[in-house]
């Protein structure tokens, strides 16, 4: 068990890594960033919180088992190549979305952005099923 200081620092820092990797995947389109690099930073901070708790508490703030984020992640990596297929072209060729939502007016999304959002819980899954293992090998 860590100490008090590391604690309270990993309670402070774990929601600003989530935030900024989620900042980093949605700016990586158009400068460095994007799903690995964020998977990445989101890994790390539920790895410093394992260190200033232990895994107990990992995965109970985690509320999901990390393999099957690496499942998912992995589906909708290869599912975002679908769509291009139903247009005549080739697989994983980028297709953009536009929709209006009411509260925020016209929405784009992207089969990029899916396929970015699919390569973050693969990182995130795998990264964290092997800090949460080596930290506890019992479980």
């Amino acid at each position: 068990m860590g100490s008090m200081i590391l604690r309270t620092a990993a309670g402070f820092l774990l929601p600003l890594l989530l935030l900024f990797s989620l900042f980093l995947m949605l700016r990586g389109h158009d400068e460095p960033g994007g799903g690995f690099i964020a998977g990445l930073v989101a890994a790390g901070g539920f790895a410093f919180y394992t260190f200033a708790f232990d895994t107990r508490h990992t995965r109970r703030l985690l509320r999901v088992d990390t393999r099957s984020l690496l499942g998912v992640g992995l589906v909708m990596a290869v599912l975002s190549g679908v769509p291009a297929a139903f247009f005549g072209q080739p697989f994983f060729a980028s297709q953009w979305f536009r929709f209006t939502l009411p509260p925020f007016g016209e929405v784009t999304v992207s089969t990029p952005l899916l396929f970015d959002i699919g390569v973050y819980l693969v990182v995130v899954g795998v990264i964290t099923t092997i800090v949460l293992t080596l930290a506890d090998p019992e479980h």
